[in-house]
Formats: structure tokens, sequence, C-alpha cells
């Protein structure tokens, strides 16, 4: 893998509204090919929009890589681990890479601001939760401080196979 510092002119920044298209187009993606999501169909634009509202208004950081032409190449959020108000101090985080710019380094500089986010906000806990065969997906998040404090065996099924999950979790202020 290439180091996240070798990954040329890549911005990071927070997400906006109009990045909404490209950020579906990136998930979608992966919920027709991968087991990053469990999702079997893919999401509309609509749908997306209403995840961007809702994550604006509930102060839930978004954030994208654009390569050098404009092109959103990756993504990252906090989302609401569950509604109960006491699980408000927590966040689950999802990241996403558009297939061609894998294995490049973004997702380390798109899961960096993520923490910075979490911290700013008050989280306490940030929770991944990752298919098990995703082994790259595992030592990024093992790079940033989260341990693996679950492992659910065949909770998942898509691609006509059970699938385990791996649930890693990062304190942030202890």
């Amino acid at each position: 893998m290439t180091p996240a510092s070798q990954v040329p002119e890549v911005l990071i920044r927070r997400a906006n509204r109009d990045d909404c298209a490209a950020i579906l187009g990136i998930y979608n993606h992966a919920v027709l090919h991968t087991t990053a999501s469990y999702d079997y169909e893919p999401r509309t634009l609509a749908q997306r929009l209403e995840w961007f509202d809702a994550h604006q208004r509930d102060d839930l950081a978004i954030f994208v890589a654009q390569a050098p032409g404009g092109e959103v190449v990756g993504w990252s959020a906090l989302n609401k681990y569950h509604d109960r108000v006491g699980f408000r101090f927590t966040a689950e985080n999802s990241i996403y890479v558009a297939e061609s710019w894998r294995g490049r380094g973004l997702g380390s500089l798109l899961l960096e601001p993520l923490i910075r986010a979490a911290e700013a906000r008050g989280l306490h806990a940030i929770i991944a939760a990752i298919d098990a065969e995703n082994a790259t997906s595992v030592r990024l998040h093992t790079r940033f401080g989260f341990e693996k404090v679950g492992h659910f065996r065949e909770v998942g099924f898509k691609f006509d196979r059970w699938l385990d999950v791996v649930y890693m979790q990062r304190l942030i202020h202890r």
C-alpha cells in the first residue's frame, strides 16, 4: 500500500450537498460489487440527499477525497450509532473509496479527520462494523487506535453466503 503521504494532490475536505451524487456512485458500486455494505439494492439520489441533510442537522461530519481534476474519489462519515439518547456520545464510521483509487492510502486520509471531528463534537467512542474478510479495513482501523471488541459469526448474508462482522472501537476521551 502506498503511504497516505504519497497520494498526489488529493484534497480532503468537508462534503457539501453537491457531492452527494459522487458519494452515491461510490457507495452504490460497493453495494453491487463488495461486502463493504450489506445492502443489496443501490440507493437513490433522493435517499442520499436525505442522508446528507440528516447528517447536517445532527452535526455528523462527512468528508470527501477530491482528486486533482475535481472528481470525488472517496468519502467518510460519522453516523448515528443508535437513536436512543443514551448512545448520543457514540458514532459509527463509514469509509468508502472508489475502486480505481483503492490501495493508495485514501482510507487513512479519510479516517483521520473523522476522529478529529468526533473529538471536536465531544463524542466518547467511534464504532466500526467491518466485514470480517476485509483485512484492509481492519488494519486501517487498528493503525488509528481502534481495538477489536466483537466478532459476530454469520450475521450477514450477501452474494449467496453467510458473512461475519467484526466490531472495532476507539475511545476518544479516556
